[in-house]
């Protein structure tokens, strides 16, 4: 029994507005291939992935690795961008500064 559900693949659970969210990336990135004049077909060749993958990826897909995410943002020269998700945790900054502001007390 535990064999079986090992070997099921597990999905991550995305709620609607985080689909939303993966939808809008999508729609990014598709605009995006489309300003440079680059195809699905090129694409899929420089990724290695599948042409199915990158209409997925374009379609905000949550099925998709973050890994192949990032591999088109690569070759669209926007890999950059990703590293700015999160930086500026603006909500972790007060909780850190509520903390230290407790801890002076």
């Amino acid at each position: 029994m535990t064999t079986e559900i090992s070997n099921q693949k597990r999905s991550a659970v995305v709620f609607p507005k985080q689909q939303k969210v993966l939808a809008e990336l999508g729609e990014n990135i598709k605009l995006a291939r489309l300003r440079r004049h680059y195809t699905q077909q090129l694409i899929a060749e420089r990724t290695g992935l599948s042409r199915l993958t990158i209409r997925k990826i374009e379609a905000g897909d949550s099925t998709v690795s973050l890994g192949h995410y990032v591999s088109v943002l690569g070759v669209l020269g926007l890999v950059e961008d990703f590293a700015k998700v999160a930086r500026d945790d603006e909500l972790g900054r007060k909780l850190q500064d509520i903390a230290l502001i407790g801890k002076q007390k």
